[in-house]
C-alpha cells in the first residue's frame, strides 16, 4: 500500500467493501453486454454529434437556425448534438454537410472515433 496515495487506498478499501456486499464493477460495455462493434458504433455516433455541435457553434448558428436549414426541429438538433441514439448517423452526416463540413472532415471524425 506504500505505492498508493491516501485517496487511492481509500477507493480500494471502498471497492472491496462494496464487492463484499455483492456490488459488481466493470465497464459500460460489460454492464450493457455490448459487442466491440456496438462500442465502435457508439463512439462513431458521439464523434459525429460532437463535430456537429462544434461546427454549429463555430458558425455562430443557433440550434433553431440549423433546424431550419435541414428542415427539422430545434429539439431534434439538440438530440443530434447530445448523441441521442434515436438520431441516425445518416441524419448527422446530412446536417454536417448542410453546415459545410466536407467528406474529409467527416472522415477525420470517424477516424478519431475508431482510434479512441
Amino acid at each position: 500500500m506504500s505505492n498508493l496515495t491516501y485517496s487511492q487506498a481509500v477507493q480500494k478499501q471502498k471497492r472491496r467493501r462494496l464487492e463484499a456486499k455483492g456490488w459488481k464493477f466493470g465497464s459500460a460495455k460489460d454492464f450493457l453486454n455490448l459487442t466491440d462493434e456496438d462500442v465502435e458504433f457508439i463512439e462513431l455516433h458521439l464523434s459525429l454529434a460532437a463535430l456537429l455541435a462544434k461546427r454549429r457553434k463555430s458558425l455562430g448558428y443557433t440550434q433553431t437556425e440549423v433546424a431550419d436549414l435541414i428542415g427539422s426541429s430545434q429539439s431534434r438538433v439538440a438530440k443530434m448534438e447530445a448523441g441521442d441514439p434515436s438520431v441516425s448517423v445518416d441524419l448527422l452526416i446530412r446536417a454536417l454537410l448542410a453546415l459545410g463540413v466536407n467528406r474529409s472532415q467527416v472522415g477525420r471524425a470517424i477516424g478519431a472515433a475508431i482510434s479512441a
